[in-house]
């Protein structure tokens, strides 16, 4: 491995800023942001719910005139456009229960828990589990053993591993284009799923009062346990009602099926359920995963230095108005998650000119970046001198990247 892989140091974004990294205190950066930006109205963000219900509902009314149209070729053209638009707008209603889980939905905490409770629920979320967990998330993002979200191997971890034959193989073949494409379809399609049910890829002592794991990708680490690794007893109650919650959707759906039958329900609802996670893992995953962000040990590691490891990426259309945009402004949102979506955009413009080299955003495609980033962040270094652990990409990818 280390002949075929190097550390890449960080490169930050050619941007003039007024503020040296000493300088980048959280209080000196909330300073930046005209105060309007942290209020929180319940009508605009009820507006912006009742705008994703009704394009919900009119796709839904839509895609049941599919059957009378007259050939099979367009009855299934018209399923895959139906599943991508709503897969569009489910993500933009599971963003609005994100913004409920951070409390920018409004000011009345009840508020802000029913609606993310109901919205997250209808999409088979579990919406108390994940604010909990989430939380934690903004909380160590990019502590290498404490965040709870795409946490990386590191160097000797890796050595450490006992060989196994499925080890062996895949040596072999994890630099051929068919294990990349295979591995990060697997990633898109199961990665939500995975996380909810084992909890993978968090942080070796990212549990709470634990200290430690349960063990690895157990079914303690369930989102879905009250009693399990991940929650206090205090939390039992919530993760409850969040199992209440999934049970009342999940038996909807089963009796809708008993008289639509479960193809038209699997086209109608699991189709745009997978398109949903698929962008969710995909926006989380290029957000905190980028070869130029370095992870960092608990000696080094602050809460500004990991919410200025967050990456801002440009979507077009579909990020500004389905996403709500929570693809372009996602560093000012690590900094301070009550900031309502709608005021994200003027919050990034006000502290990135005093940020400077230490704002990192990417223009380039989405998609090719989600690309490219799977296939060469795959391990960080040890600590070096400073506490930091950069990826170890391959050196055909530093080539191209150079």
């Amino acid at each position: 491995m280390a002949s075929t892989t190097q550390t890449v140091q960080p490169i930050v974004c050619q941007l003039k800023g007024e503020a040296e990294a000493k300088d980048l205190t959280y209080g000196a950066i909330r300073e930046k942001i005209p105060a309007h930006c942290f209020e929180r109205s319940a009508v605009k963000s009820l507006a912006y719910l009742f705008r994703d219900i009704v394009y919900a509902s009119v796709l839904v009314y839509l895609a049941l005139q599919i059957d009378y149209l007259p050939t099979p070729l367009l009855r299934a053209g018209a399923w895959i456009l139906y599943g991508f638009v709503q897969g569009c707008v489910g993500t933009g209603m599971w963003i609005i229960g994100h913004e409920c889980g951070h409390g920018s939905f409004s000011e009345s905490n009840g508020l802000n828990n029913f609606v993310g409770w109901a919205v997250h629920s209808l999409l088979m979320v579990p919406f108390y589990s994940w604010k909990i967990t989430h939380a934690r998330h903004h909380r160590y993002h990019g502590h290498i053993d404490k965040d709870t979200v795409f946490v990386p191997p590191t160097e000797s971890e890796v050595k450490s591993q006992e060989p196994t034959l499925l080890s062996k193989f895949v040596e072999l073949v994890e630099e051929t284009p068919l294990y990349h494409a295979v591995t990060l379809l697997g990633h898109q399609i199961f990665g939500w799923q995975l996380y909810l049910l084992f909890n993978v890829s968090a942080g070796n002592k990212s549990l709470p009062d634990k200290g430690t794991s349960s063990g690895p990708h157990t079914l303690r680490n369930s989102h879905f346990d009250p009693l399990g690794s991940l929650f206090t007893s205090q939390q039992t109650k919530q993760i409850a009602i969040t199992d209440l919650g999934l049970l009342i959707v999940g038996g909807t759906l089963y009796y809708l099926s008993t008289f639509m039958g479960a193809w038209k329900i699997a086209l109608l609802y699991a189709v745009p359920y997978f398109w949903v996670h698929h962008w969710l893992v995909a926006i989380t995953y290029l957000h905190h995963t980028h070869p130029d962000v370095p992870h960092y040990d608990e000696n080094s590691w602050t809460f500004v230095k990991g919410a200025l490891g967050t990456v801002d990426r440009r979507f077009g259309f579909i990020g500004r108005h389905f996403f709500h945009e929570i693809i372009d402004y996602h560093v000012v949102h690590h900094l301070f998650p009550k900031i309502p979506f709608y005021h994200a955009e003027e919050a990034t413009n006000a502290i990135v000119p005093f940020l400077g080299d230490s704002y990192r955003i990417e223009e380039g495609s989405f998609l090719k970046d989600l690309a490219t980033t799977f296939t060469t962040c795959k391990v960080v270094s040890d600590p070096d001198a400073q506490g930091a652990l950069h990826w170890k990409v391959p050196a055909s990818a530093s080539k191209k990247q150079n």
